[in-house]
């Protein structure tokens, strides 16, 4: 029996982590032995491999004093070389930068994947070590790997034009969905009452962390430009402390509290999802997010800013309709990028102009809806081919 052992940071509800559980499940059916491997392993995490699960630590990062972090950074390469010796282990899969060096590092031998999740140019700002050391591996140690995937074309792209990258090894491979599993666990009921209401009204959702990447606060201003006591806007998720501070006192001065709703994270999203009438997003940068192959699965029409090249692969299949600024697709629309000058929280509370044609956008949708629902489900079966679970398994492990 092969084995497979995919090595993940963190074991929250990302989209790197709800990957790798995703293709834990679909390789395990495959007849694979399959281990997932947290350098960080928490109790809080929604993420878990049972019996199959190893952890580097129970301890976060930030729980580390300087020294000891370093000191624990040094070791991983070492434990990790010795859980691919003692399991024969014959795949390496790992998600993610800090994950993808470690592997790297290790000097086995088994068939070695790294995978790039998010356009590299805009996600790295700060010239920090950790970032440099990142940058500098793309022309080092990246050709340890028998195959780099990048999740879309914009991001091959981008580790070409922008950090020089030195290897033959990248390949395009789209993330899977589970489609089944998604509808099925969609079907869930929402069990807290005071929750169901909510959805009562015409719902648009946010599904994901809450960090500056995803600029959830643009998405609050657009959803004021577009303000109907009909609607509600619920955020699923957490994350920075700093970034959910500043939502919920974006909500109060704005007067929204009884229109917004902040979840939290949940083990199921999709029974949310379902019940939502719009999937929003406002990232600034991204790489192919997850979240929009759900909602098409789940036929839910998508407003997205374009993040990134990806977002239009994603969405569109045949039609890409240019038309005041947005972009018209089967799935939904896509309004110009929210990225300014820096990644941060904004320190003025002045709408910009973008945040505008993504209100206009929710506007449209609303307007029009039940077309968008017949245009979405009817081209849901192009749209997600290139999602297809099996085939991308095991174009990963084609070599």
């Amino acid at each position: 029996m092969k084995s497979i052992l995919l090595f993940m940071p963190y074991g929250s509800v990302g989209g790197m982590e709800r990957l790798a559980y995703t293709f834990y499940n679909k390789y395990k059916e495959l007849g694979y032995k399959v281990y997932g491997v947290k350098i960080i392993g928490l109790n809080s995490d929604i993420i878990n491999f049972g019996e199959d699960e190893i952890v580097l630590s129970s301890k976060d990062f930030v729980a580390y004093s300087k020294i000891d972090r370093i000191k624990f950074y040094l070791s991983i390469p070492f434990k990790l070389r010795q859980i691919i010796i003692d399991e024969k282990i014959d795949y390496t899969i790992s998600f993610g930068d800090m994950a993808n060096c470690f592997s790297a590092l290790t000097k086995t031998k088994e068939n070695k994947i790294a995978s790039i999740h998010s356009l590299k140019s805009v996600e790295i700002t700060k010239l920090t070590l950790m970032n440099k050391l990142f940058i500098k591996s793309y022309k080092t140690i990246y050709k340890r790997f028998n195959k780099v995937v990048c999740i879309s074309k914009g991001i091959k792209q981008d580790l070409i034009n922008n950090f020089s990258y030195a290897f033959d090894n990248l390949k395009v491979i789209y993330n899977p969905h589970d489609i089944q599993y998604i509808v099925n666990k969609s079907k869930e009921e929402i069990e807290d009452i005071a929750e169901c209401k909510i959805f009562n009204k015409e719902t648009i959702i946010f599904l994901g962390r809450f960090s500056i990447q995803k600029s959830p606060w643009h998405l609050i201003n657009a959803f004021y430009k577009s303000k109907n006591e009909n609607r509600n806007l619920v955020f699923i998720g957490d994350g920075n402390e700093e970034v959910s501070d500043f939502l919920k006192k974006q909500v109060k001065d704005l007067n929204l509290d009884d229109q917004v709703f902040f979840l939290g994270r949940k083990s199921n999203p999709y029974k949310y999802l379902k019940r939502a009438k719009i999937l929003a997003l406002s990232s600034l940068y991204e790489g192919t997010p997850n979240v929009i192959a759900e909602a098409i699965a789940l036929g839910i029409p998508i407003i997205s800013s374009n993040c990134t090249e990806g977002i239009v692969e994603m969405m569109s299949h045949k039609k890409k309709i240019f038309k005041e600024e947005i972009i018209f697709t089967e799935s939904g629309l896509i309004t110009p990028n929210l990225l300014k000058k820096k990644l941060e929280i904004p320190r003025e509370s002045d709408f910009i102009e973008e945040e505008l044609v993504f209100s206009k956008a929710i506007d449209l949708v609303f307007d029009s809806y039940s077309s968008y629902r017949i245009d979405i489900e009817k081209h849901k079966g192009h749209l997600m081919n290139k999602f297809e679970l099996e085939k991308v398994c095991y174009d990963y492990l084609n070599l």
